[in-house]
């Protein structure tokens, strides 16, 4: 059965792919079969319809409605929009876990699309420079995908949506400053994730 629909804490999760652009060295994906005993592989992947009757009737329970499976969202845009709006219409906040890459997934700039679908956008930074993001994130996209995804954070945040930008702990302090840095010079904010 695919599991369009899942519960981690306080929030309700939306996976709508299992298509991603990188190939991350901390994935999840390596070694797991999914979350919270729900297995996130998809053999189909989910219409919007389909999500929309899988949510529980009551969203108000939960802190935030978040994209994010085993896979880049952006890659479902449409999805991601039509059911982001629905979940705003019922007055719950919606946020996006993302690579950012979704201006090179869909050749050209997709972030006016999300304004009024997500309240919130999540981007793995992951390192502080194209080499070392390469090197951890294995996109298909190569080094191009470090500066594409810093521009795509500033155009959303330049539209008015939340970005947080975000780097696992184990990427070592010296990395964590840089890419403080980095935010800081770009006016992001930064928050550093615990490895688990």
């Amino acid at each position: 059965m695919n599991n369009y629909v899942y519960e981690v804490g306080e929030n309700l999760y939306i996976n709508v792919t299992n298509k991603c652009s990188n190939k991350c060295s901390f994935c999840i994906r390596n070694g797991h079969d999914g979350m919270n005993g729900k297995n996130l592989w998809l053999d189909k992947e989910p219409t919007a319809q389909e999500i929309i009757d899988s949510l529980p009737e009551d969203l108000t329970k939960y802190k935030e409605v978040v994209f994010c499976g085993f896979g880049e969202p952006t890659y479902k845009l449409d999805v991601v929009c039509q059911v982001g709006k629905y979940v705003k219409s019922k007055g719950q906040r919606t946020r996006i876990n993302t690579n950012g890459q979704a201006n090179l997934i869909h050749g050209g700039d997709i972030t006016d699309q999300l304004v009024g679908a997500i309240d919130v956008i999540n981007v793995s930074m992951n390192a502080s420079n194209a080499g070392e993001y390469q090197r951890i994130c294995n996109s298909s996209f190569g080094e191009v995908a470090f500066v594409a995804m810093l521009d795509f954070a500033y155009k959303c945040q330049k539209r008015g949506i939340n970005v947080v930008m975000s780097v696992v702990d184990v990427i070592g302090e010296e990395e964590i400053a840089a890419c403080q840095q980095l935010c800081d010079n770009k006016g992001l904010t930064l928050r550093v994730r615990k490895f688990e």
